[in-house]
């Protein structure tokens, strides 16, 4: 079980209150900041205004153009980076403490290639934003669920190795399908659209979206909260595991399907943002060891104020909105290799 690199077991339950406390305060700094800067400047205390007067009921004093931009305009997409965010990191958390391994991350299964098809597909039909959406989110649950099939269909000795394998090709199956839908999609209008969604964006995100993901991703993610003490067992022998009395075939099912789940909804919502998945939740286990209850709490944390930090950066440092994807990509390498190199060190 300690095959994990991180804290060791007492100073990470020591630190655990502490790291947890300040990512919450960081998370509220860089929400308040999030609702401030933009192309329409507002004030702190105007921020602070508003959404105490939508908690209260109250009046807010404000211009009606100023609240709008704020409870309109910026709360919803808000809302939905610290979903995504929290959702991958979380999903990313499951994976890596599932197959063992911290360089795993939540599309290891296929996920975000199923999803990937799913809106590219919705796309290549002109359907609305919302059948996309939902098109993108029946791909990634297939994909996995062919991945899950296939895998423990031939893979009984060394299920997890299998599903790995499987994953990649599957994985690559459904992105030569999405290299065939751009290679037919219309260059002026539909091929322009994919290559935007599969770059990500929370510029498009309506309150109506984001209800309707918030629904399976709080699904998925209540039976990992439940489960965060058996979870911690998948890291010892299977067959120490059911030892134990552990159900370890129903248990792997059931942390692929949740986390696969808020995944699915993650991507379908914003379109493909990596890095956060798998960066997060190594510093998570970096900072306070790795015992999944506290890994779980901490990566969710981290996930929203990374996302939502990374999002207020793209629509802010220039001109035209930066996609997510590029960002975190940029942001996240330099990152995991500062963390690889100092869990190596340890």
């Amino acid at each position: 079980m300690q095959r994990w690199r991180g804290a060791p077991m007492s100073l990470g339950r020591a630190r655990f209150p502490l790291w947890l406390a300040l990512s919450a305060v960081a998370l509220a700094v860089v929400a308040l900041w999030s609702f401030s800067v933009g192309r329409f400047p507002v004030a702190a205390s105007d921020v602070a205004r508003a959404l105490w007067s939508a908690a209260t009921g109250s009046e807010s004093g404000l211009a009606n153009h100023v609240e709008a931009v704020i409870l309109q305009v910026r709360a919803p997409r808000l809302l939905a980076a610290l979903a995504v965010g929290a959702s991958l990191a979380a999903a990313g958390a499951a994976y890596q403490n599932l197959f063992k391994n911290p360089l795993v991350s939540p599309d290891i299964l296929g996920v975000s290639a199923g999803c990937a098809l799913g809106a590219g597909v919705g796309i290549l039909l002109s359907l609305p934003l919302m059948a996309v959406q939902g098109l993108a989110f029946v791909g990634g649950i297939s994909a996995v669920a062919l991945v899950v099939l296939v895998g423990f269909c031939l893979g009984r000795r060394d299920a997890m190795l299998t599903l790995i394998l499987t994953g990649v090709v599957v994985g690559s199956l459904f992105g030569a399908g999405i290299a065939l839908v751009k290679t037919v999609a219309d260059p002026n209008n539909q091929l322009p659209a994919i290559t935007f969604w599969l770059l990500g964006s929370f510029a498009s995100v309506m309150p109506d979206d984001l209800a309707i993901a918030l629904i399976p991703m709080a699904v998925g993610l209540v039976p990992l909260a439940a489960l965060r003490g058996r979870i911690d067992l998948l890291a010892l022998s299977e067959d120490e595991a059911r030892s134990l009395g552990v159900d370890v075939v129903t248990l792997r099912l059931a942390v692929i399907g949740s986390a696969t789940l808020v995944t699915a909804s993650a991507v379908a919502l914003a379109g493909i943002i990596g890095w956060v998945g798998l960066v997060i939740p190594h510093a998570a286990r970096l900072l306070v060891g790795a015992r999944f209850a506290r890994v779980l709490p901490l990566s969710l944390v981290l996930g929203a104020a990374f996302m939502l930090a990374v999002d207020t950066l793209c629509r802010t440092v220039a001109a035209i909105e930066i996609p997510p994807g590029a960002v975190t990509a940029f942001v996240g390498t330099p990152l995991f290799i500062t963390l690889l190199a100092a869990t190596l060190r340890k």
